[in-house]
């Protein structure tokens, strides 16, 4: 059974970019436009890993996240964010989200990122 991944971004480029090089690594990835769409599929497919932006119209990453952590939903969370905004990532971190990504950011480190997070779960 390969890992779930499921990208979270309002911007249309990034979640094709990522989705086309995650599963050419293998995993099962989903991907989602906001929050509704993101606590869905997390419900529905049970990913192992989000890759969640902070900056989403609607309902932003932080948001995402305390709904995750509030319905105990079992997934693990990695924020990415284009603003270097401490705070945000600061409360990210103390709702368990398990690091960030800096955009733009190089497509290898986060390849190796999600590659080395899979082999900490199996």
């Amino acid at each position: 059974m390969s890992e779930k991944l499921l990208i979270v971004d309002d911007q249309f480029g990034i979640r094709v970019l990522l989705k086309e090089v995650f599963e050419k690594d293998g995993y099962e990835t989903f991907d989602a436009a906001n929050g509704n769409q993101a606590l869905s599929i997390i419900k529905e497919e049970e990913p192992d890993l989000v890759l969640l932006d902070m900056k989403i119209p609607g309902m932003d990453g932080l948001e995402i996240l305390k709904e995750i952590r509030k319905r105990e939903m079992k997934v693990n969370v990695i924020m990415m964010t284009a603003y270097g905004e401490l705070e945000m990532i600061n409360e990210a971190k103390k709702l368990g989200a398990l690091a960030h990504f800096a955009k733009p950011f190089d497509i290898d480190d986060v390849r190796n990122r999600i590659s080395e997070f899979f082999k900490t779960i199996k």
